[in-house]
């Protein structure tokens, strides 16, 4: 066994009930005397309530998916202007996304309190949409120092996000059993997520109030994102980032639908992690053991239902190719992509 891990450096501070707390004694311990608070409009309530105990000086509520150029100029600039010395997020991705292009420029390090279970708050990945091509990196200067988890601050997220968010998840542990950086630890904390999120995801759908479900969520998100941040980008995520960025679709949605092509198109050639998988969901194989999951759930299974068209197919592969992993362990083409697209645009099983 041979392998060169690195481990991110965070806090994490885990606790139903405690993010207004968290972030105060996070903001005191640090002394920050400049903070921006980000969360988007939908959730600016929540966040006033979050920053109840601390003084903040920029609100900021300019945040759209994919995190368009423009809005992080803006952001970028509004900061500078305000002398920031601490970036506070509270959403899903897009609102965490934002906190990390102001980040990245200004290194001004982030407190991030997610609302959802995308898991962006634990990785060191930034993405820029740019003339509708959406363009990622990696730098640790946007990882957030410290992530505050409380599960009542998810109970807002409605059951059919909650599943595409959760899904979200259990795609990072997927992507981190081929990616690039790929290796025993992350594919074990990869197997972990899968075992969790699975097994919350179904009780939230039939009782969405139950906390304890939200917490096994968060947890199952935070090591699948672990899991994702060392393992790095595979070929599930970087058809993902296309799709979202060149026709401007809902991120946690398109994850759920092209997942299971991906699964099904490598898992013949992936046998450990593909054991992995299986062994999480309780299944003979990763493939029968993800579609169970997804009978069990309100799940988007086609690109047509989110604005996805056929006649995008062949841009789309020729857009994602030069980005595929070499380290993917099935050989891919622009005809394979074209045949994952089409059984994702339609919902069914890939041929």
């Amino acid at each position: 066994m041979r392998f060169d891990h690195r481990t991110l450096p965070q806090r994490v501070r885990f606790g139903t009930g405690g993010a207004a707390d968290a972030l105060a004694a996070e903001v005191e311990e640090r002394g920050a005397r400049a903070v921006m608070m980000i969360a988007a409009p939908s959730e600016l309530a929540l966040a006033e309530g979050i920053a109840s105990r601390i003084d903040t000086a920029l609100w900021w509520s300019d945040v759209a998916p994919h995190v368009p150029i423009a809005h992080a100029e803006r952001a970028r600039e509004a900061a500078a202007a305000a002398g920031i010395d601490l970036i506070v997020s509270v959403g899903g991705g897009s609102t965490t996304g934002l906190a990390k292009a102001v980040a990245l420029t200004s290194g001004v390090p982030i407190v991030a309190v997610p609302t959802t279970y995308a898991g962006s708050e634990a990785t060191n990945v930034w993405g820029l949409t740019t003339d509708a091509r959406k363009t990622t990196g990696v730098d640790d200067a946007v990882l957030p120092a410290v992530v505050v988890y409380d599960s009542e601050l998810t109970l807002s997220l409605p059951v059919e996000l909650s599943v595409a968010s959760g899904l979200n998840a259990i795609a990072h542990c997927i992507d981190s059993m081929w990616a690039p950086s790929s290796d025993p630890l992350n594919r074990a904390l990869a197997e972990e997520g899968v075992r969790e999120v699975a097994g919350a995801l179904p009780v939230i759908v039939s009782s969405p109030e139950n906390v304890t479900a939200r917490e096994r969520m968060q947890y199952g998100a935070y090591v699948s994102a672990v899991a994702f941040a060392s393992a790095g980008s595979g070929l599930h995520h970087k058809i993902c980032h296309v799709l979202g960025g060149a026709y401007d679709l809902p991120h946690a949605q398109t994850h759920s639908a092209v997942l299971p092509q991906v699964l099904a198109f490598n898992t013949v050639f992936a046998p450990e992690g593909s054991e992995r998988i299986a062994r999480a969901l309780g299944a003979p194989s990763a493939v029968e053991g993800l579609e169970r999951l997804y009978a069990s759930l309100p799940v988007v299974r086609a690109l047509s239902e989110v604005g996805y068209s056929a006649e995008s197919i062949p841009e789309s592969a020729s857009l994602i190719l030069p980005l595929v992993p070499p380290s993917n362990p099935r050989r891919v083409d622009e005809a394979a992509l074209e045949g994952i697209l089409r059984a994702a645009l339609e919902g069914r099983a890939i041929a």
